[in-house]
Formats: C-alpha cells, structure tokens, sequence
C-alpha cells in the first residue's frame, strides 16, 4: 500500500488521508510540514482499486461521508477538512 510516512516530533500516531489533487490538503500537509510533527499520509486517489476500497473502509470508520482532508490522531479523534486551530490543538494536548 502507498502510505507515505513523514518524519518528525512525536506528537502521537496521525494519520491523514488526501487527495493529490486537494489544496485544502495540501494545506494541512503543509501544516504538519510546518510544525514538524511525524505523520502518516495516504493520497487515496493514487491507489489501485483493491488499494482504494481498503482504504476507504477504514475512512468510513472515521467520516462516513469520505470528505477530504481527515486526520485521525491517535485512532481517537479526527478531524475532517483543513481546520488549522483544531489541528494545533489536538497536536498540543
């Protein structure tokens, strides 16, 4: 599977599912970039269709809608499309 791992500050396990294609993803990327923390990434677009729906099951779980940007930390909360105070927030807890 092409999950891109991004080196970094530990602030707990993240998980950003995206598309290639997405400013809004590319903007909070660029966020993580910024802040220097460790994450784990997946452009769903990219992936092969076997890929995909396996990928898209465990989005389900999170978003029921399969909207993107989701970050999931910590397998405990996410957090759906580019909201920069709630992403430093759940960084600095």
């Amino acid at each position: 599977m092409s999950i891109e791992h991004v080196s970094g500050r530990n602030a707990g396990h993240m998980m950003l599912y995206a598309l290639s294609t997405c400013v809004w993803c590319r903007k909070t990327k660029q966020l993580l970039d910024d802040l220097g923390v460790e994450y784990d990434y997946v452009y769903v677009d990219l992936l092969d269709s076997n890929e995909k729906n396996h990928v898209v099951k465990n989005l389900e779980q999170w978003n029921p809608n399969r909207t993107f940007p989701t970050l999931v930390v910590d397998n405990d909360r996410c957090i759906v499309g580019f909201k920069e105070d709630e992403i430093r927030d759940a960084l600095s807890t």
